[in-house]
């Protein structure tokens, strides 16, 4: 037996991890006896998820791949939490720090990237350290730093608005922080995209919060010591008291500049991944240079490690890499884009197809070369992403009709067809995941998305592949996929369903968010699932619920709708949509004495004001006297109507009255997602109760049809009719008693028109009409409690939760 080589790899990260997968998977202790430097002190962990971490919708333990015990069980010597010092070629040896060395016969430097931190004065202290509450953003540590320093932070600047840089603001946004985005260039992501679909990325994400400066030199950041601000070369500043740099990598080459390795940007390497200085030295990931270029996302890194294993095997002694086709998504909540290769034409025979559709954030751009796909930019519209990926990875020739690649019908988008694909076909390239490796996982026993997607990490990075991770299992599957019980969780940080939380609720006691954790989840707290919880608390418990508003969004903590800007939308309630002279007014005085910038009549029959700075909204609201509209969360919010009996000709029924009398009851209910009712005085329907959340539409008799699960939004769906009744008392019992029984039962962030289609209309006429279940005492009572508990929120004008609710502790840009 041939006496086993040394194989010693330099990087346990993305890259170096996946080759020593890719050598296990062939054997290759066989062949080697495997040594591994690491520089962080832990197992492999997905680096994809760390914005996800950042922004709380991934627990840190979720995201490891490989934990220390993996390498111990494949034969594999880790040194974790050590970094490699210097290389000595003519002994082929690796010495770290510790004493520590290791001889090799092969050697693979995946060493990664460095983040790049631009020259910017004042990021040290005085004693040559960094500057507290200045971070980078790459690592596992670097995640946990700034989760921890954003605890007690108020403004962050993210300086950097690329792919990482939008990534990190949108996950300090998560955390409640007023985040401000530095660029240096004209516009957003101005690698991948176009002039014309970074400014419309811009519109996008200002909207969720963000607040972009384009164009912005940082010359310094400010504080003694501490972070207080940034200077810009402009003469320009921004108050902030954290600053993250996310403003791009630059391949680690440190160790084989050390080494007398062949340079540039990267290592510099052949098609067989081997240096072209050494030929027992390979480089793998973001520190290689290859054929001119070198890759900052993960696909190119499991094509480069599947080429390299097959060759150090001797798997397939020709296995070649000759470079990939980039493709990127934006891990952004509430941000669809897609970007793969090209974002612009190369020459006059090109061919650029494009869509704008700038009021919606839509944009759709593709690149075509003799027929085939050669780049696409696709920005809000996710219907598209699948089919273009399929063609630009495949290169297959284009239908000569554009237009059938950029609008494909939902039918044919999610009724893909996988059977037509090849086992070798990528589906996830967050994770190198082809559709012959998940067909495997189903047939070894995943027949659950979920455990598919454990099975083979497909899904876990970006999340665009899901649904063709799903259709390919239920191909492969033959039908019989199982459901995963996580999927019925009310929340994701406690493995318990809605009626199971509930009731653990009400036997524990637990009042407050924090409890239930400490209860619930074995202390353990997830961001992702605090508003769903308190949204849960507040339905059970009333006025003895304990608001802790750190469970709050930003909206729930002010009591206003935030904007794009920052600032805030004001919205008075006016019952019915009925006020007075004397009340518009009011309103008209507060506007000017405020300086509003926009006063605006809504689609439900009230007045916003808009553009209110945050500390103002105490005084606006003293001076309007009154109460709150609830615009700005997940509750009842207004009852539209028209002038019914009033003055109508046509009017049936009073549905003025109704309204009014609708709203006083209803007003501040909380429920899973917002509710808008209206009434209506006659069939015509002018207030559309029919297209409402519950309506009430008056018909001949002096009788009312109650509607329930309505929409006219992004959905537009006609309500079913629960019952018809006689009498204003009668049309609020039945849509009170509906309403209790959507807090209780609905998913949170579920709207009632999918409630009531889930639900079925019969069954919900079985259990609120009929009462067949006996529960209509109950929820009735139920009910009137969260009525008898409503108290007007602006009121905390007088007496704040806290010193800080109305204030925003640091400035925005000052000149």
């Amino acid at each position: 037996m041939a006496k086993k080589q040394r194989l010693v790899v330099i990087g346990n990260g993305m890259a170096g991890a996946r080759l020593l997968e890719e050598l296990v998977a062939r054997n290759a202790s066989e062949a080697f006896d495997i040594v591994v430097f690491g520089d962080e002190p832990y197992g492999n962990y997905n680096r994809i998820l760390l914005s996800s971490v950042l922004a709380g919708t991934h627990d840190t333990k979720d995201i490891f791949i490989n934990p220390l015990a993996w390498y111990k069980d494949n034969g594999i010597t880790l040194h974790a939490g050590v970094k490699a010092g210097w290389v000595d070629r003519l002994a082929k040896k690796v010495y770290a720090p510790g004493g520590i060395s290791e001889s090799y016969d092969k050697l693979v430097i995946a060493t990664g990237s460095l983040p790049f931190v631009p020259p910017v004065d004042g990021i040290a202290n005085d004693t040559g350290g960094s500057k507290e509450g200045v971070f980078v953003f790459r690592t596992l540590d670097d995640t946990q730093a700034i989760i921890s320093w954003s605890a007690q932070a108020r403004t962050a600047a993210v300086i950097g608005g690329g792919l990482l840089g939008l990534e990190a603001a949108r996950g300090l946004l998560n955390r409640g922080l007023e985040v401000h985005v530095v660029h240096l260039m004209p516009s957003l992501m101005e690698i991948q995209l176009d002039t014309q679909s970074g400014e419309m990325l811009r519109g996008v994400v200002e909207k969720m919060g963000m607040r972009i400066h384009l164009q912005k030199v940082t010359r310094g950041i400010l504080g003694d010591g501490r972070v207080s601000g940034l200077a810009f070369q402009d003469g320009s500043s921004l108050n902030c008291d954290m600053v993250v740099f996310a403003a791009g990598i630059r391949p680690n080459v440190e160790l084989a500049k050390q080494a007398g390795l062949f340079f540039r940007r990267g290592i510099m390497v052949n098609d067989d991944l081997c240096s072209r200085s050494d030929p027992d030295i390979y480089a793998v990931g973001e520190c290689v240079e290859h054929r001119g270029k070198t890759y900052g996302i993960v696909a190119p890194l499991w094509e480069q490690t599947r080429v390299l294993a097959d060759r150090l095997t001797e798997h397939n002694q020709k296995a070649t890499y000759v470079g990939s086709r980039v493709y990127t998504k934006l891990k952004v909540a509430g941000v669809d884009l897609t970007v793969m290769g090209d974002k612009d034409s190369s020459g006059d025979t090109d061919e650029v197809v494009t869509y704008s559709e700038p009021t919606r954030g839509v944009y759709k751009k593709l690149v075509v070369r003799d027929g085939h796909l050669m780049g696409a930019i696709l920005l809000g519209d996710g219907m598209t992403g699948l089919s273009a990926s399929q063609a630009f990875d495949r290169q297959a020739k284009l239908p000569d009709n554009r237009a059938e690649l950029l609008f494909p019908l939902a039918s044919q988008t999610q009724a893909l067809n996988v059977a037509d694909m090849q086992d070798s076909d990528q589906v996830c390239n967050c994770n190198g995941v082809s559709k012959g490796k998940l067909v495997a996982a189903v047939k070894a026993g995943s027949r659950s998305f979920k455990s598919l997607c454990d099975a083979t990490r497909a899904g876990t990075g970006c999340g665009s592949c899901k649904p063709l991770v799903q259709a390919i299992l239920e191909l492969a599957s033959d039908g019989l996929v199982t459901q995963d019980p996580s999927m019925h969780y009310y929340v994701p940080g406690i493995p318990l369903t809605k009626s199971e939380l509930m009731n653990a609720i009400k036997e524990r006691n637990l009042r407050s968010v924090s409890e239930v954790f400490q209860a619930l989840a074995e202390g353990k707290e997830d961001p992702g699932s605090k508003m769903g919880l308190a949204s849960l608390l507040k339905t059970i418990w009333g006025k003895e619920y304990e608001d802790e508003r750190d469970a709050r969004f930003i909206n729930d903590r002010v009591h206003a709708n935030i904007q794009r800007d920052g600032t805030f939308s004001v919205v008075p309630r006016i019952y019915g949509g009925v006020t007075s002279p004397k009340e518009l007014r009011r309103i008209a005085d507060v506007a000017e004495r405020f300086d509003v910038p926009m006063v605006k009549i809504t689609g439900g029959q009230r007045i916003d004001l808009l553009g209110v700075a945050k500390e103002q909204l105490p005084q606006i609201w003293k001076e309007l006297e009154i109460p709150s509209g609830h615009a700005y969360t997940k509750a009842f919010r207004t009852c539209k109507t028209c002038v019914g009996t009033d003055f109508c000709r046509y009017g049936l029924g009073d549905s003025v009255a109704l309204g009014i009398k609708i709203e006083k009851r209803f007003q501040g209910i909380e429920a899973p997602h917002k509710m808008k009712l209206a009434s209506s005085g006659c069939p015509r329907n002018c207030a559309e109760a029919t297209v409402k959340d519950l309506g009430a539409v008056a018909i001949e008799g002096g009788k009312w049809e109650v509607y329930i699960g309505g929409a006219a939004g992004a959905k537009v769906r006609k309500a079913d009719i629960l019952c018809v009744v006689e009498t204003h008392d009668e049309v609020m019992k039945y849509m009170g008693r509906f309403m209790q029984y959507y807090r209780e039962n609905a998913k949170y962030q579920e709207r009632t028109y999918d409630f009531v289609e889930r639900m079925g209309i019969e069954q919900l006429r079985r259990l609120l009409v009929q009462d067949a279940e006996g529960i209509c005492q109950r929820l009735d009572k139920d009910i009137q409690s969260a009525v008898d508990a409503y108290s007007d929120p602006w009121r905390e004008a007088e007496s704040p939760v806290h010193n800080a609710q109305f204030k925003t502790v640091l400035a925005s840009v000052e000149s």
